[in-house]
């Protein structure tokens, strides 16, 4: 079973910064493809970044390149998402997600694609 918690989620003026930590315990975290989510009130689920096994690749959507960074410490079990330039349309609760395969579907975008999810952190961008 693998357990994660997320962290860092608030209020936040538009154009600020918030980091968003997800510890996970379990298994071997160096084994999961990570990946964070966000859904705001009355929407679907929608991907906002992922990240390979060793850190060494990432993948954003083009809602949030340039503006979101994810990373990962295997050391620490935790994955990170950076967010800069934080917009109203930003307030969502997010979600991390871990992938146990152990190759690369290319289908990181997809909810479907992982195994295990975390309980959401909100975050909440004021204009």
């Amino acid at each position: 079973q693998v357990q994660l918690v997320e962290s860092g989620g608030g209020l936040v003026q538009a154009g600020g910064s918030l980091r968003l930590s997800c510890a996970a315990s379990g298994r071997t975290f160096s084994s999961f493809f990570m990946g964070w989510f966000r859904q705001a009130p009355g929407k679907e689920r929608e991907f906002v970044a992922a990240i390979s096994w060793s850190g060494g690749s990432t993948y954003y959507p083009d809602s949030v390149k340039g503006r979101f960074t994810i990373s990962r410490d295997n050391g620490k079990n935790t994955v990170y998402l950076q967010m800069n330039a934080l917009k109203p349309e930003d307030t969502a609760v997010y979600y991390c997600a871990a992938d146990v395969r152990t190759f690369f579907s290319g289908s990181y975008y997809s909810l479907n694609e992982y195994d295990y999810w975390g309980q959401g952190t909100q975050v909440t961008v004021s204009s």
